[in-house]
């Protein structure tokens, strides 16, 4: 065991060696660069961990201290995993989230029995789950407002609507553009270039503010099922793209064996052409739902409070002003772990779905 330890430490060193210092320029190179990161991370060390303030219960705790106040974190750490929802009943918005990814790993999973059927769910049983989990009003749940919700919960859920609503979408949308039939080839290209040309900005406000103008009076729509359909929406015509590179990769030989065994071309699409176009796209289609994981800090303006909006409402509070700091890195690491994990996931899928 000992020799064997050895060994492996001498490859190591080697190794190293051969890597940073082979010749004299990667010698160079890696002390300037060794040099340069320890001009930044030392000071940054100091202000994340050696001199910061982990424990408390307020502002006091951090008086005298040069490094960050990660009392503000843990204080209002409530808030920014939950928003405005009761204290009391932030169970359900545990389970909740639970529910939602759990609901989705099926889906994307390969080699899932009965996926259509996991999809299904994820389309229709757990959103109605989800909504009467965290509505309430019944089964002797306390009603919570969606005017509530808010935090990284919230960001999940609108992520989750936007990621399964955007993916069918897309796939019809891509066909629809690939079309024979000019009618609907128009009507998608028209919907995929209205929607690709202009930002998410602008329909988050269209959505909240100009749609209630049209609708007739006394009528209304919760202001958080329209910002996940506008997101829903503007997600699918940049997925369409996506899904459209993946169709027009696959040969055309393929088509021709789909119908040489005497498949019709729905069943050509669905069996043998929309698999491989999927398989092919899979880093494209992540990066969308990335994109979109992110872009979910928007509904900030339409006076929906997400992970972002929270942590800008909190560095607002006369007693935490000046832990902006604090607040945005917290808050990056959340986004930075969550789209992570979805693109170490991706990578494990793809590699999974390798075909000799």
């Amino acid at each position: 065991m000992g020799n064997a330890r050895q060994h492996w430490l001498i490859k190591l060193f080697q190794g190293t060696r051969s890597r940073f210092f082979g010749t004299g320029r990667d010698a160079c190179i890696t002390l300037v660069m060794g040099f340069l990161l320890i001009q930044v991370l030392g000071p940054l060390g100091d202000w994340l961990i050696w001199e910061a303030t982990f424990f408390g219960s307020g502002r006091e705790a951090c008086q005298g201290r040069e490094g960050a106040c990660w009392v503000f974190i843990t204080t209002r750490i409530g808030q920014f995993l939950f928003g405005f929802y009761p204290a009391e009943q932030r169970w359900r918005g545990v389970i909740a989230v639970a529910l939602l990814v759990a609901s989705l790993v099926p889906i994307f999973k390969k080699d899932v029995k009965f996926r259509a059927w996991w999809l299904l769910s994820g389309l229709a049983l757990t959103p109605t789950l989800v909504s009467i989990l965290l509505l309430g009003g019944v089964l002797g749940l306390e009603p919570v407002e969606t005017d509530r919700w808010g935090g990284l919960m919230l960001t999940v859920i609108l992520s989750y609507a936007g990621i399964l609503l955007s993916l069918p979408l897309g796939i019809v949308l891509a066909l629809g553009r690939r079309s024979q039939l000019p009618v609907v080839s128009s009507l998608s290209v028209a919907f995929i270039e209205l929607w690709r040309g202009v930002p998410l900005i602008t329909v988050l406000f269209m959505a909240s503010v100009m749609l209630p103008l049209f609708m007739p009076e006394g009528a209304s729509i919760d202001k958080l099922l329209r910002a996940l359909i506008g997101l829903a929406l503007f997600a699918s015509a940049y997925m369409a793209e996506v899904i459209r590179g993946g169709l027009a990769a696959i040969p055309k030989g393929q088509y021709e064996a789909a119908m040489a065994l005497g498949l019709s071309l729905p069943e050509a699409m669905a069996l043998v052409i929309l698999p491989q176009a999927l398989r092919k796209v899979i880093p494209g289609i992540v990066n969308t739902f990335i994109g979109l994981f992110k872009d979910t800090s928007l509904v900030l303006v339409i006076g929906m409070f997400d992970l972002i909006g929270m942590v800008q409402s909190a560095i607002s509070d006369p007693e935490w002003l000046g832990m902006a700091g604090e607040g945005y890195v917290f808050a990056g690491l959340i986004y930075w772990l969550c789209c992570y994990a979805m693109s170490r996931y991706s990578a494990r899928l793809e590699r999974g779905m390798v075909r000799d």
